[in-house]
């Protein structure tokens, strides 16, 4: 039984609801909380993977957007793991920025981009739930940060690398683990489990509540949802029994592993005392090591 707390996952509406202008706030909300200053979007530009048919399940949902001071942000979501992920992360930034510079422009045309990467996978080792990264230039020897002139209409101006430069955030969704009390939180607890406070204050979860209601959907697009999650479940379901099938792989292979390591070592105390036992006997160290397969130095520190 569904109640009006049921709210749609940020996948499906990213794929088909927030590139209306009319839910940009929703949008907005999450950038704004992860950058830590007002954004406004105000396009939504052509992007990849964004097939709506039945057998779309498995792709990831991409947003590309410019805000009001035509910086380009990428958001993706990514259900299941991919292969080499982050070289594809910056493959899609480099293609972004030169997709959107044309032939003869000088690079002052170049416009920064923001990547955002929502993962429902285990991407690698680490222990929080949100990764940014950008990148700084600083001395080998000083320690200091370099400073570029740039010119500005006219005006020379100094700007870093940071300002320039691709910003990356990596949520790792799985690993969100706390009780939502920041705005960030309230947002990472909405992309884990589809919660949103009634009396959130959080950047665009107060508007998702008001627009991303599950029974303000059509029949039709409610039963397509439900298939949708129903496909969630059913891969999150083949992917956790192929880790299970894994891992108890690699515990029969480790036990075998185990015993034979243990007949080997056994092989080799055993090839000790024979070794101690001829020594005391006063044979050659040469003889001892044919006798035994031991090396001149292991019978030597016997």
């Amino acid at each position: 039984m569904y109640d009006d707390n049921n709210f749609i996952r940020f996948d499906w509406a990213a794929k088909r609801m927030l590139r209306d202008k009319a839910n940009f706030g929703v949008f907005e909300g999450l950038i704004t909380v992860l950058l830590n200053e007002p954004v406004h979007i105000i396009e939504i530009l052509e992007s990849e993977s964004n097939q709506n048919e039945a057998d779309d399940k498995f792709n990831r949902v991409d947003i590309k957007a410019r805000d009001n001071k035509g910086e380009i942000i990428l958001v993706e979501i990514q259900q299941a793991r991919e292969l080499y992920y982050l070289e594809r992360v910056l493959y899609g930034v480099a293609k972004t920025i030169t997709e959107h510079i044309s032939l003869g422009d000088k690079y002052d045309k170049v416009k920064k981009v923001y990547s955002i990467s929502i993962l429902y996978f285990d991407l690698g080792q680490g222990a929080d739930y949100l990764y940014h990264g950008q990148t700084s230039l600083i001395g080998v020897h000083t320690k200091d940060k370099l400073k570029i002139n740039s010119r500005d209409k006219g005006i020379i101006t100094i700007k870093t690398p940071e300002e320039i430069f691709p910003e990356y955030f990596i949520i790792r969704v799985n690993e969100f683990n706390k009780v939502a009390k920041t705005p960030l939180e309230e947002w990472i607890d909405y992309l884990k489990s589809g919660h949103i406070k009634k009396d959130t204050k959080a950047p665009g979860l107060q508007e998702a509540r008001e627009k991303l209601q599950y029974l303000k959907m059509s029949k039709a697009e409610r039963k397509a949802y439900d298939r949708h999650i129903d496909n969630i479940m059913v891969q999150n379901d083949v992917l956790d029994t192929a880790k299970m099938e894994g891992r108890e792989e690699g515990r029969e292979e480790g036990r075998k592993e185990g015993r034979e390591e243990g007949r080997e070592e056994g092989r080799k105390e055993a090839a000790r005392e024979t070794a101690k036992n001829l020594k005391a006997m006063g044979l050659d160290v040469e003889t001892i090591a044919k006798a035994t397969g031991l090396s001149t130095e292991e019978i030597a520190k016997l």
